[in-house]
């Protein structure tokens, strides 16, 4: 890897086993401009449920792999659902582990929503949370690549031109944003 590529870690949000969500983090991985290298997390579903008391006494081995994953990586690029209006319990838990850790304040995200049915309140909850965690938001390189849901997969991802050029529109946007960033 080059100086100038910058590791994005890709955080999906589902654990469905054809998720939208994962299909477009996958597609993205292949429509990567040479400047960012994305790397799909796959830990989600092996991440205990958060205790701060567990934390305290020792971060249990797969918080520390997602903690040191979250700490290797220059940006973060999230693609979440929406389940009853919010952020999945399961999501959630990830960001909990993350909360007291050293590797993510500061981090920058972006974030894609595969929704095109107008679903954006996990979306809002998303950004509220990340900004509470002290995660840099990155507003221009967030955006919607609206996808068929459940069933899709990066293959059908890939078939659309469409979303395709959206896409690399959000990954174009991205690397802009990282060549410009400036850690605080």
């Amino acid at each position: 890897m080059s100086a100038s590529r910058r590791r994005v870690l890709c955080l999906s949000g589902s654990l469905r086993q054809r998720s939208a969500n994962t299909a477009a983090l996958q597609a993205a991985r292949g429509l990567a401009p040479a400047g960012l290298e994305l790397v799909l997390y796959d830990g989600l579903a092996a991440l205990p449920p958060f205790n701060p008391d567990v934390e305290l006494a020792a971060v249990p081995p797969a918080a520390r792999v997602l903690r040191e994953a979250v700490g290797h990586a220059d940006a973060l690029l999230i693609a979440c659902p929406e389940y009853a209006h919010g952020v999945p319990g399961t999501f959630k838990n990830l960001l909990d582990w993350l909360v007291g850790s050293l590797e993510f304040p500061g981090k920058p995200v972006a974030l894609i929503n595969t929704s095109g049915r107008g679903s954006h309140h996990a979306q809002e909850a998303l950004e509220e949370i990340l900004r509470t965690m002290s995660a840099r938001v990155l507003g221009g390189a967030c955006g919607t690549v609206a996808l068929p849901g459940a069933g899709c997969s990066h293959d059908d991802v890939l078939a659309s031109p469409q979303r395709c050029a959206e896409l690399r529109a959000l990954l174009a946007a991205l690397e802009h944003a990282l060549a410009a960033y400036v850690p605080a």
